[in-house]
């Protein structure tokens, strides 16, 4: 039997550790990409994408992104002629963004942000001694980030804030939690919801996932 191929990009710096609990029907086999380090600050986002795209050994693949990763595999989409592009906990355009990341754009505010604390992990757990919610999310850091590069984050943050794409592909499925507080799901617009799924429910939603995945690679919808 000839499987289809299905490719994950991860979120914003991390590993392709955060798809452990995703799994699929045997029709599919899945392969997972990794990110890599820009060439240099100013690397176009189709630019890396071009160089990611090398790693797709596939024919017709699926390609499923989470978050920035999500925005990868649309760029992704223009060099490789996938079957199906599926972004989880992400947006389709600039247009989705959140005020706070339009403000950013404008004012160039990503600039200040800082991605060096990033490396310092005894600064952030003091930072999270009194706060539970964010304690558990040091600890999901931790685990699951893979790139913590400053050159690369500061590449990241530039380059998502500055996508330059200002209408979503109608062929793109979105699936989006309702309580996402990266990427509010009131500035979206035709996209599947996930009940109760936030920013990180690839790893806390991955038993809805893995039940409704197949019907949405196969129809692009939930049935």
């Amino acid at each position: 039997m000839n499987k289809i191929p299905v490719y994950f990009m991860p979120g914003l710096a991390a590993s392709p550790k955060i798809f452990e609990n995703i799994n699929l029907p045997e029709e599919y086999e899945c392969h997972y990409l990794s990110w890599i380090l820009p060439k240099d600050k100013n690397e176009t986002v189709k630019a890396y994408a071009t160089r990611l795209a090398q790693s797709v050994k596939h024919d017709d693949p699926v390609l499923i992104g989470v978050s920035f990763g999500g925005v990868i595999v649309q760029e992704m989409a223009g060099i490789v002629n996938a079957r199906r592009v599926i972004i989880i906990s992400s947006v389709r355009c600039n247009t989705e963004f959140p005020k706070r990341m339009q403000f950013a754009k404008k004012t160039h505010a990503y600039r200040f942000f800082p991605t060096g604390i990033l490396n310092k992990m005894h600064v952030l757990r003091k930072l999270t001694m009194n706060n539970s919610v964010m304690a558990k999310r040091l600890d999901l850091y931790e685990k699951f980030i893979h790139l913590r590069d400053k050159k690369y984050l500061d590449w990241a943050f530039k380059t998502i804030i500055n996508w330059d794409r200002c209408e979503p592909d109608p062929q793109v499925v979105q699936v989006h939690g309702d309580a996402d507080e990266v990427f509010p799901p009131k500035y979206l617009d035709n996209f599947i919801p996930v009940r109760g799924g936030t920013h990180i429910m690839i790893i806390n939603k991955a038993k809805w996932l893995n039940k409704h995945l197949p019907d949405i690679i196969k129809n692009g919808s939930l049935g």
